[in-house]
């Protein structure tokens, strides 16, 4: 069966977070909870990845799934966020956000791929992240950004969503686009998954002690 190369980051990722929360059992709760995450993105990116490989429609299942992973950031970042009155602003995102996603495609987009609420999802995510760089930009004193698991996760995900937010918004016209045109702009989503799945990982290897042995 052909894997996508996205995979592999993925289960990668898994790997190195679960090493690292055996590491820091008291760290941070968005960091302890990662590897649920990891895990069930990597089980339904194999589903999906064998729904397709078979022919079958995958979408309903990417639905779903988009609306887990927007509602697992908003807590991440809701944990990442020091400002009281932001992390409000992001609680009420978190609660208002899944009502509408679900509302839309059980009445509005009910066939096909979740673009509207999915985009929404993109917007939501890159303006928090970016929230939370103009909050390092404020602090007194100066951080070690490569040892900074959030930096690296809100990085990932400021970068993956600004790039491929065209593509979702557009996702339901591609059937319209030249084949050619289509495998590109796979190719470029599944170069955007590494990335984002590498940046993870980063996140983990920035804090994970290796231990050095002397002859």
């Amino acid at each position: 069966m052909e894997i996508p190369v996205h995979i592999y980051f993925i289960a990668i990722s898994l790997v190195v977070s679960v090493v690292y929360n055996i590491q820091h059992r008291a760290d941070a709760l968005y960091l302890r909870i990662f590897p649920f995450y990891l895990c069930v993105t990597l089980t339904i990116e194999s589903i999906s990845n064998y729904m397709w490989l078979h022919n079958m429609n995958n979408i309903t299942l990417y639905n779903y799934f988009g609306l887990f992973s927007f509602s697992f950031y908003f807590l991440m970042l809701h944990n990442i966020i020091k400002s009281q009155n932001a992390r409000r602003v992001v609680k009420v995102v978190g609660f208002i956000y899944p009502v509408l996603f679900l509302a839309n495609i059980l009445f509005f987009q009910t066939f096909g791929f979740a673009s509207i609420t999915y985009s929404l999802g993109c917007l939501l995510v890159a303006a928090i992240c970016i929230y939370y760089f103009y909050e390092l930009f404020q602090l007194p004193n100066s951080v070690d950004l490569t040892r900074e698991p959030a930096f690296w996760l809100c990085a990932g995900l400021l970068f993956f969503y600004c790039c491929t937010f065209p593509y979702f918004g557009l996702a339901n016209l591609m059937n319209d686009f030249p084949k050619i045109v289509i495998e590109n702009i796979l190719v470029l989503l599944n170069l955007m998954n590494v990335l984002l799945y590498s940046l993870f990982t980063i996140a983990f290897l920035c804090r994970i002690r290796i231990r050095k042995f002397m002859s």
